[in-house]
C-alpha cells in the first residue's frame, strides 16, 4: 500500500549536507554545524563527554533542570565542577559568573542554558561569553529552547558548543538536533582520551569521518523522514523571517504576562522581571492555595489541545507554563489559554477579569 512516509528514495549525502548548510545559515555561524540523529540529549551529553574528563574544571550554571542534568554529566565525566545555582524566577548574570571565576581560577569549562522552557527563564549569553571569553574557558550553550525565539549568535558570542533542536520555537520534529563546534571544542575533543569514539555520543566520529572527509559518506543511515522535516521546518522560518519568528514569540510572551496579571485572582508571573522571561514560554505562578496541576487540568478539560501543562517535579503545585511557541505563538492561542484558565479559576470561586485579560492581549499584540 502506498504511503507519503513510506519507501521514500534514499536520503544522500549531498542533501544531508545541503540541510546542514541551512541550519548553519539559521545560527548565521561559520562553525562546522554537525545534525545529529536524535533529540538534543544526544549532542548535549556528546559535548560533556567530549570536552570534559579528569582535570577539568566546570563551571554549570543552574538556572532550571537541565543545568542540574549537565552537572551530573560532567561529574561522571571526572571533572571538578563549580555549580552556580540561582533562583528559577529570575536568571544568572554575567557578573556572577565574573565572580565565580575570581573564586574557582582553574574553571576551564561553562555550561549554560540559554532559555529554560521548564522554568520560564533566559540567560544573558552575550555578556556572559565576553566574560567566558576573557578567561579562556570553552562555553557549550543549551539553545534548544531558544533558537527561533530570541537571537541566538554563537560566533559573535564566543560560543563554542552550541547545541539546537527543531521541537519548539522552529516549529519542527523532536527527533533530530544539531551542534555547531569551534576549532578551540574539536581541538579539546581531540586531546581528551575519554572522548567517545565509534559512539553514538561521539561528535569526533562525525568531524573525523563526514566533515574531514569532505561530506561525501554518511556515518550510518540517516533519519530520513526527522531529516526532511526538519528541512521543511527551516524553508518555513525562512519563509515567515527570523526576525517576524521572533518577534513572534516575544508578543506572544508579552501577551501572555499582560493577560495573566489582568486576569487576576492571584495568578502572576513566576519570572519576576520581564527582562528575565523567555520569549518561548511563560510560566506562572498559581494562586495562593491552588494547585496548578489541577487548575491545568480543569482549564484542559475544556480545550486539551492548549499548550498548557504544570510544572514539573516539586513545580507542580506552584508552577503553570504556557508554551507558546512555534505553531502556538499567536494571539488565538494566548486568548485560549487564557479563557481557559479564567474559567477554571472561576469555577474554583476566584474573582477574574477575563475580559480585561482579552483587553491586555490585544493591546500587546498591537
Amino acid at each position: 500500500m502506498a504511503h507519503p512516509f513510506l519507501d521514500l528514495p534514499p536520503l544522500t549525502a549531498a542533501h544531508f549536507a545541503s540541510i546542514e548548510d541551512r541550519v548553519a545559515r539559521l545560527l548565521d555561524t561559520e562553525q562546522d554545524v554537525v545534525i545529529t540523529q536524535g533529540e538534543a540529549l544526544l549532542p548535549l551529553e556528546g559535548c560533556i563527554r567530549g570536552a570534559a574528563r579528569p582535570g577539568t574544571t566546570a563551571l554549570n550554571v543552574i538556572t532550571g533542570p537541565y543545568g542540574q542534568t549537565f552537572g551530573n554529566w560532567l561529574r561522571d565525566c571526572g571533572a571538578a565542577v563549580v555549580d552556580l545555582a540561582v533562583p528559577f524566577h529570575t536568571a544568572v548574570t554575567a557578573a556572577q559568573v565574573e565572580q565565580a571565576f575570581a573564586e574557582h581560577p582553574g574553571i576551564d569549562f561553562v555550561s549554560l542554558v540559554h532559555a529554560e522552557a521548564a522554568t520560564g527563564n533566559t540567560n544573558p549569553v552575550a555578556e556572559i561569553g565576553e566574560v567566558v571569553r576573557a578567561h579562556g574557558a570553552l562555553f557549550m550553550l543549551d539553545a534548544v529552547a531558544s533558537v527561533a525565539a530570541e537571537p541566538l549568535l554563537p560566533d559573535a558570542w564566543g560560543v563554542d558548543l552550541c547545541v539546537i533542536g527543531a521541537q519548539k520555537a522552529m516549529g519542527g520534529p523532536a527527533g533530530v538536533s544539531a551542534v555547531s563546534v569551534s576549532e578551540r571544542a574539536w581541538q579539546r575533543m581531540a586531546a581528551n582520551p575519554r572522548a567517545p569514539r565509534r559512539s553514538y555520543l561521539s561528535l569526533l566520529d562525525w568531524k573525523e569521518r563526514w566533515i574531514d572527509g569532505g561530506r561525501r559518506a554518511l556515518l550510518h543511515a540517516p533519519a530520513q523522514l526527522e531529516m526532511l522535516a526538519l528541512e521543511a521546518c527551516v524553508e518555513r522560518i525562512e519563509s515567515e523571517g527570523l526576525d517576524a519568528l521572533m518577534a513572534r514569540h516575544a508578543t506572544a510572551a508579552a501577551a501572555t504576562r499582560a493577560g495573566a496579571v489582568a486576569l487576576g485572582g492571584g495568578l502572576e508571573p513566576y519570572v519576576y522581571e520581564a527582562r528575565d522571561a523567555a520569549p518561548v514560554a511563560t510560566t506562572l505562578r498559581a494562586p495562593r492555595g491552588v494547585d496548578a496541576s489541577e487548575l491545568v487540568a480543569k482549564a484542559l478539560a475544556a480545550d486539551p489541545a492548549l499548550p498548557l501543562v504544570a510544572g514539573g517535579g516539586a513545580l507542580a503545585g506552584e508552577m503553570i507554563r504556557v508554551n507558546h511557541y512555534g505553531p502556538d505563538a499567536t494571539r488565538g492561542v494566548v486568548h485560549g489559554v487564557l479563557a481557559a484558565l479564567g474559567a477554571a479559576m472561576g469555577e474554583a470561586g476566584l474573582a477574574v477579569d477575563l475580559e480585561g485579560a482579552r483587553r491586555a492581549v490585544t493591546a500587546a499584540w498591537g
